[in-house]
């Protein structure tokens, strides 16, 4: 398994990256997973239903399962947020785990950037990011791709992805 993430501010357009990367990938016969940093309020559970119930009487853990999909939800409670690290744990083999978010961990990461979203860019303090993805030239020695050249982005991502093993011990 080999891993690179994609880092960005809110609104760049990573999972819009994703998602047209994702099937880039598959017909180039890569399987992929995704990891996903989601803001503190996300649930994907809902109200009435009775996974939500056993969750909000005390369950610490929920599995809900069904002939198309399974799902883990784990309460967090008191203990805190899982690292990058410990949730890279649970994945099945795959050729390559792609992370959403997780800006601030030192794993290789491409910068996706739209210039529309008025934030600075990253990479001049990130010594992690390895390559930019955006809809503007950066002022960089970085390779660099447009947004809509997703057969040149997913290059990128398999250049630049490292073993899972080099994060799960760095």
């Amino acid at each position: 398994m080999r891993l690179i993430g994609l880092a960005g501010w809110s609104g760049s357009g990573k999972t819009t990256l994703l998602t047209r990367l994702i099937p880039e990938l598959a017909a180039r016969g890569v399987s992929v997973s995704t990891l996903k940093h989601a803001h503190h309020a996300f649930d994907i559970d809902q109200p009435g239903k009775d996974s939500h119930s056993h969750r909000e009487a005390g369950a610490r853990q929920v599995l809900v399962s069904s002939a198309r999909r399974w799902a883990l939800m784990t309460e967090l409670r008191e203990t805190p947020e899982p690292s990058l690290k410990q949730l890279l744990t649970r994945f099945d083999p795959v050729d390559l785990v792609i992370v959403e978010g997780f800006k601030r961990d030192p794993h290789p990461k491409i910068e996706v950037f739209r210039q529309a979203n008025a934030k600075p860019w990253l990479h001049p303090a990130d010594s992690a990011i390895i390559a930019v993805a955006s809809d503007t030239a950066p002022d960089t020695t970085l390779p660099h791709r447009h947004l809509d050249d997703i057969a040149g982005i997913a290059d990128l991502l398999l250049q630049g992805a490292i073993p899972l093993r080099d994060v799960l011990q760095g």
